[in-house]
């Protein structure tokens, strides 16, 4: 699969290299840079091959040609999928709670990734699965996965520099009322367990209490910092576990199956064109259902 990306040099760049075209007007990475020039085609200038050391002028077209090629690793499985959002280089998805992201011992073919890949192959599409902000197994709702490794370097620099909102919805344990910020460092507990250390990397959740129902509190939260689990962690803290959460919380799966988080909001910048987008979903019908018994 070829995905071409493509700048008219203007009077800024007037007189610099391709290379001075690709890192710092489109952002490359050095890594892309050099795939970008094992191909013949990878590097052109008015359609002609170019090296990245040729200087260009105004009004040049610079065409950068990235390859991808399907996973050999993930086996593709069809099945229905909730993509709110696709183009040439990113698909946003509704991800059902209980569905994981990856595969792995015991989730082989039942995972997001594999439906997919089912769904590229079905598109005539060849692309590596690239999650940029994961969810974990039982959190449900959006995602926004890149469709080639320029838009996924892009994307994650948008998630861990703040550029990528992400605002949640949960139902937690107990009565929690008003609106707040838990800005307490997250540290590796265990193999899976993270925990509030001192040790910790920064870690800042605002939260907003939205009401409430069945001896619980449905809570908007937005992250100001991605740690592994924070949600999670934040919120067991301050005393309200989400429901559901057999790991910093108490599980009952007669009294609801999976932990009560959803990914509600998110709103990006386009890697390639520029465009700030927003996406949303709403509340799913399991949290929905639990709130009004």
């Amino acid at each position: 699969m070829k995905r071409l990306i493509e700048y008219t040099v203007t009077e800024e760049y007037d007189g610099c290299t391709v290379s001075d075209i690709l890192r710092s007007r489109l952002r490359m990475s050095g890594t892309l840079v050099k795939e970008l020039k094992a191909h013949d085609d990878g590097i052109t200038v008015n359609g002609c091959h170019a090296r990245t050391v040729d200087r260009v002028r105004s009004g040049d077209t610079v065409r950068a040609a990235i390859y991808d090629s399907a996973s050999d690793t993930v086996v593709p499985r069809s099945m229905t999928l909730d993509i709110v959002y696709e183009d040439e280089d990113i698909l946003v998805v509704n991800k059902p709670g209980g569905m994981p992201t990856h595969p792995s011992a015991g989730h082989l073919d039942d995972t997001l990734a594999n439906g997919i890949a089912a769904h590229y192959i079905a598109n005539g599409e060849e692309h590596l699965f690239r999650a940029v902000n994961r969810l974990d197994k039982d959190t449900s709702g959006l995602m926004c996965v890149a469709k080639n490794s320029y838009a996924h370097t892009l994307l994650i620099d948008q998630l861990h520099g703040g550029g990528m909102e992400r605002r949640y919805l949960a139902i937690v344990t107990g009565r929690l009322t008003g609106e707040g910020t838990v800005d307490a460092p997250i540290a590796r507990e265990s193999f899976l367990k993270r925990a509030v250390r001192s040790d910790g990397k920064r870690a800042v959740t605002h939260y907003r209490a939205k009401g409430g129902g069945n001896g619980c509190t449905l809570v908007e939260l937005a992250l100001e910092t991605g740690r592994t689990h924070q949600i999670r962690v934040h919120m067991a803290y301050i005393g309200h576990p989400l429901l559901g959460d057999w790991l910093y919380g108490t599980e009952d799966r007669e009294l609801f199956p999976r932990q009560a988080l959803h990914s509600q909001s998110l709103s990006l910048t386009h890697p390639v064109t520029g465009q700030k987008m927003i996406f949303s979903s709403e509340l799913p019908e399991d949290m929905s259902s639990f709130l009004h018994k």
